[in-house]
This record gives C-alpha cells, sequence and structure tokens, in this order.
C-alpha cells in the first residue's frame, strides 16, 4: 500500500483447502506424472516453447503419461520507493538492507512469474538492474542466487503533475495533485520478473486509459455541494490507473500467460466523497471488464487499441489490489467482482504458514491476510494471484514464517508478504454429445 496510499523501456472463497499450504526451501522442481486415460476430461497438456493462449494439447492415447514442472506465479509489494527522484538507484548501489531481505524472500519462494509492487521506476532501467544484479544474482542470507533473463517495465502515472488541485489543498503541485499520489514521476512503478520469454509486441498497458471512459465511472461526488469533486477539465483529463494496468504475455512451458497487473490506489487518504475508494473499485473492476470480454469498444489501450482479452486466453491477474473481500475501507464488491468471476479459477485462497501472532485485533488471525498495516488497521487480504480457469492451482501460500523460522527477519522489509500459486493446466471440460449421439461412458 502506498503512503496515501521491457525491452527496458524500457481477501477468500468458500472452498475447503485441497491440501496444506507451506513455504518452500531452495525449491526443488515438482514433478507432476499426469495418466490420462482417452474418455476422461482430463486432456495432455506438452511442454512447448511457444505454446497457444489455451496452453493444452488433447491426449491422443489412452493412458499417455505427461512429466510436467509447475509453474510459480508470485505477486510481492516490496516497499522498495523512495521519496527522492533516484533515490532508490542511490540505495542500491550503496547496499540496501531491506533490498537484501527483498531478494532473500524471491530466492527462497523461487517464483518463475513475479511481479514487483511499489519498484521505482525509471526510464533506463538502472534500479532494475541493480536489483537484478546486485541482489537477486547474489545469494543472501545462505539463500541460493536467481537469474531472470525477461523482465518489463515502464511509465506509471504516480508522481506526474495533473496541473489541478486534486486533493483541494489549495496548491496544485503537491504529491496529492499528482495523476497518482507520488512525489516524482516513477515512484511506486511496477516491475515484471521472468524466467520464460515475455512477447514485447502484444503488450497492452492502459495508463493513459480515461476514467470517464468506463460505463458507468463512480465520479467522485462532494457531499457538501452535490456536485462533482473534480472540475470538468481535471474529470476530462484524469486517467483511471493510479500507476498503470499492463497485460504482459508470457510464453511458459504451460502456456501462454497474460500477465494481467495493476496496483489500484488504496481506498484509504480522503474524505466522504471517497475519491480513492472510487478510484480503487474502477481500476479493480478495468481488469473485470477486460477479461469479460474481447468486445469492449470503449476499452482502447495506450497503443490506440480496442478491445479486451480474447475468450480463449489464459491469464493470471497479480498485485497488490488494495481491496479486502470482508474489511478495510474499499468499495463494497470492489474485489469481488474479480474473486466472483466466471472466468476466474475457483480454488482456495492461499495462506500463511504457522500460527499468526497473538494480537487484541481479531483481523489478525486470518490467515489469508497478505499483509499488515500496523496495530490500528490490523493485518489484510490485499494482494493476489488469480488465474483463469485455463489452470489448475496446484498448491500456494502466503510467505508469512513466525519467530524462530528461516525468513521471519526478512519480512519486515516491507509491510506486505509475498503470495504465490503453483499452475498446470486445467483439465478440459467434457465434450457435449452431438444430437443423435450416443453420450460416451465414463
Amino acid at each position: 500500500m502506498t503512503p496515501t496510499r521491457p525491452d527496458d523501456r524500457s481477501h477468500s472463497w468458500n472452498h475447503p483447502a485441497q491440501h496444506r499450504h507451506r513455504w518452500f526451501g531452495p525449491r526443488r522442481a515438482l514433478t507432476l506424472i499426469l495418466t490420462i486415460g482417452i474418455n476422461a476430461c482430463s486432456p495432455a497438456p506438452a511442454v512447448v516453447s511457444q505454446p497457444p493462449d489455451h496452453a493444452a494439447v488433447p491426449a491422443t492415447a489412452a493412458n499417455t503419461s505427461i512429466e510436467m514442472t509447475p509453474l510459480r506465479v508470485a505477486t510481492y509489494n516490496v516497499s522498495l520507493a523512495d521519496s527522492r527522484p533516484g533515490g532508490l538507484i542511490g540505495r542500491l548501489e550503496a547496499g540496501d538492507d531491506g533490498a537484501r531481505r527483498i531478494a532473500a524472500v524471491i530466492q527462497r519462494l523461487r517464483p518463475d512469474l513475479i511481479l514487483l509492487n511499489e519498484f521505482d521506476h525509471d526510464d533506463a532501467g538502472r534500479a532494475a538492474d541493480l536489483f537484478q544484479q546486485r541482489y537477486l544474482a547474489v545469494g543472501q542470507f545462505g539463500e541460493t542466487a536467481i537469474d531472470y533473463p525477461h523482465r518489463y517495465f515502464d511509465a506509471v502515472n504516480t508522481g506526474v503533475a495533473s496541473g489541478f488541485d486534486l486533493d483541494r489543498d489549495g496548491r496544485s503541485d503537491g504529491p496529492g495533485d499528482a495523476w497518482g499520489f507520488g512525489t516524482h514521476p516513477g515512484q511506486y512503478g511496477m516491475l515484471v520478473l521472468s524466467r520464460h520469454p515475455i512477447d514485447r509486441s502484444a503488450v497492452r498497458t492502459f495508463r493513459q486509459f480515461r476514467w470517464h471512459d468506463l460505463p458507468g465511472a463512480l465520479q467522485p461526488i462532494d457531499p457538501d455541494t452535490g456536485t462533482p469533486w473534480y472540475s470538468t477539465e481535471a474529470w476530462r483529463d484524469f486517467p483511471l490507473s493510479s500507476k498503470s494496468h499492463w497485460d504482459v504475455p508470457v510464453d511458459t512451458p504451460i502456456g501462454r500467460i497474460h500477465f494481467l497487473v495493476a496496483h489500484p490506489v488504496p481506498p484509504v487518504f480522503d474524505g466522504p466523497e471517497d475519491r480513492n475508494g472510487r478510484r480503487n473499485h474502477d481500476e479493480i473492476r478495468l481488469w473485470a471488464e477486460y477479461i469479460g470480454s474481447p468486445d469492449r469498444p470503449w476499452l482502447i489501450d495506450d497503443a490506440g487499441r480496442p478491445g479486451g482479452l480474447a475468450t480463449t486466453s489464459g491469464f493470471v491477474i497479480a498485485g497488490d489490489l488494495n481491496a479486502d473481500p470482508n474489511a478495510g475501507d474499499s468499495h463494497p464488491g470492489a474485489i469481488a467482482r474479480l474473486l466472483n468471476h466466471p472466468r476466474i479459477a475457483q480454488h482456495a485462497a492461499p495462506e500463511r504458514s504457522g500460527q499468526p501472532h497473538q494480537s487484541s485485533n481479531p483481523v489478525n488471525g486470518i490467515r489469508t491476510h497478505t499483509a499488515d498495516f500496523g496495530p490500528r488497521t490490523g493485518t489484510l487480504r490485499v494482494d493476489y494471484v488469480l488465474p483463469s480457469q485455463q489452470f489448475k492451482v496446484l498448491d500456494g501460500g502466503v510467505f508469512w514464517p513466525t519467530s524462530g523460522h528461516t525468513g521471519a527477519d526478512w519480512i519486515t522489509a516491507s509491510d506486505h508478504r509475498l503470495v504465490w500459486l503453483d499452475l498446470v493446466p486445467a483439465p478440459s471440460q467434457p465434450e457435449a454429445p452431438q444430437p443423435g449421439s450416443t453420450p460416451r461412458q465414463p
């Protein structure tokens, strides 16, 4: 959560857990042997280097065995943001203990594909270079170095001056007047790291998509006057995304994954007009609309291309979405739009391992929570990895070791915890019988 919180251009469902969630030490490849009968519903996915969007190849013979390593996908708000332009670069050059601990967490969990929220953006990618070369590529606290040959980052709206007094404090040049709260452009940016190739030619970004272009946009209203909170001119130019929304296609051994990443504004640090709560709701809704149908002519990306995601495309939505399904200050129903979306695979929410710490705040005992905002707010579930139905969740977790366990002293580098899922292609749906045909017997 922010304080109000490329090429190198570069909360839970009512489903019981199917297995015990856990944290992993240095990751060993988990190989699955899938036995598939010719009349079964399960496909026999092949491991290919440039797979199609639907990611599955049907079996052609009975009892075909397929060896497959699950793909680990993660999101992590790393709190590597600095109030000074270039500040993160300076810290990483000098040696930053927080960055070492963040790197150790990543090395411990070893995701194949990960989104880092709150990683300051610079156009040259110097901060990303430093973090990868001096922190991830060097073993931290006894962990094994990890390499991500593919990455993506781009500009964000945080810190970009609007020229308007958006927060009504009498000035138009403060951090609350930027299109996304920030003291300089690029603050609280995003970074995607991948072990597998990214198709840069197919990346879509929605940083410039205007809030008013979202049908039914929740325009903030001044409760004292009943008129819009923002001026006509500001509302005309106002981008919906407080950072950006990216569709980053990644070609993985289990199929092409459209990695849909964002970091909506926290639904707090405002007033009764609820300008941040309404924006958070609509930022989350943008992904619900994007995966809902390709027929969205109003949904135009930064390159001028209209429409949502193809219904055959597999995807994973990831990020600090700043919305808990049962607590906190988010707008009613904000995250439910995704959790209950028909294209999202329904699975048990990932849980922390170990016993949550004792606290007078009852929310702190909820095992699916992913961030700790201190004694007053407590813990919340705000970080998500949400795969489409093209994928099956084999395992998952929230890396939150308790005192005395490996990593317990690393996780305090951020107020968020790394959330991960292990994915394989999902079984296909049974074919519908053709008219006049005899249904297959199981």
